[in-house]
């Protein structure tokens, strides 16, 4: 099991630029064997901590993305039903008896594992990553919460399967709904926010090598002041660092206004949010020591 320190040396190595609050919760997550439940707005890398668990484990990562309308079906296990069929026609003219045939199709070869039975039959250790459980009905929820508990399944032809691994679970949310106590009480608790400037000015230079310093402050500024503005989709630090990444590989060395309106699309992801910003484009700029024209 890694300490505090090996943790916190693999988040710098992987270029995730982080604070003690992240370090720490992910090694009493790992110490403690707890889920960890990790909420903020959407693209500053609640993901990645995953990731990095899964690195410090030295073991697989298995992501299980919700949505609204997922059931446990898609979450648990299917039955490939065309390899059945197909099974059944070439065994049909055989001696077998029907419930012999039947236990041949209802048997692990002919089982897809969806992500929470591929976690709980893993080989070894995994982190399971349950993304974005905000999404999902409280129908699931209260499902999900339950097999947290119990670590076991049960698959009607087969019987009950149990964890022969308990897996690192990590579960994120972006707030869209809120949780069930439940649910929080079973997890620890980590918020990730929007980060400071320093902080986000460093994310963008370890991300995209060779990125001139002074685009890169200004890129980080102006970030900084659109989340500001009461914008209906903020943007992340994903926003920026595709942003960054693609005035980089333009080869710019500075913003100006022109670039900028060329290339808020990569920034802004609703017309509303567009539109405002452009109204309001000469105050920002000026906020963020932007010049209007080159030279």
């Amino acid at each position: 099991m890694p300490e505090l320190k090996d943790i916190k040396g693999m988040l710098h190595e992987q270029g995730y630029i982080t604070d003690d609050s992240v370090a720490m919760s992910v090694f009493l997550s790992l110490q403690l064997n707890k889920p960890l439940l990790v909420e903020g707005p959407a693209g500053v890398g609640k993901t990645e901590i995953a990731k990095v668990m899964a690195n410090a484990l030295q073991t697989d990562l298995i992501r299980l993305q919700c949505y609204e309308g997922l059931d446990a079906t898609h979450a648990l296990y299917e039955w490939n039903y065309q390899r059945q069929l197909l099974h059944l026609k070439m065994v049909e003219h055989n001696e077998q008896s029907v419930e012999e045939k039947e236990k041949t199709i209802f048997s692990d070869g002919f089982l897809m594992k969806r992500p929470l039975l591929q976690a709980i039959t893993h080989h070894k250790k995994p982190v399971l990553l349950i993304d974005e459980i905000d999404r999902s009905d409280e129908e699931f929820e209260s499902f999900l919460l339950e097999v947290l508990s119990d670590w076991q399944i049960t698959v009607p032809e087969i019987g009950t399967i149990k964890a022969t691994h308990i897996p690192q679970v990590i579960l994120t949310g972006n707030r869209t709904r809120e949780l069930s106590e439940a649910l929080r009480r079973r997890c620890l608790y980590l918020f990730i926010d929007y980060p400071d400037f320093e902080k986000e000015w460093m994310i963008v230079k370890s991300k995209v090598p060779g990125i001139d310093t002074k685009l890169a402050e200004q890129i980080t500024g102006f970030m900084q002041q659109l989340r500001i503005l009461k914008l209906e989709k903020t943007p992340g630090i994903a926003e920026t660092l595709d942003w960054a990444s693609a005035l980089s590989a333009l080869h710019i060395d500075h913003l100006d206004k022109s670039i900028i309106e060329q290339t808020l699309g990569v920034v802004l992801k609703d017309w509303r949010d567009t539109r405002q910003v452009q109204m309001s484009l000469s105050e920002l700029m000026e906020k963020t020591g932007v010049r209007s024209k080159v030279g």
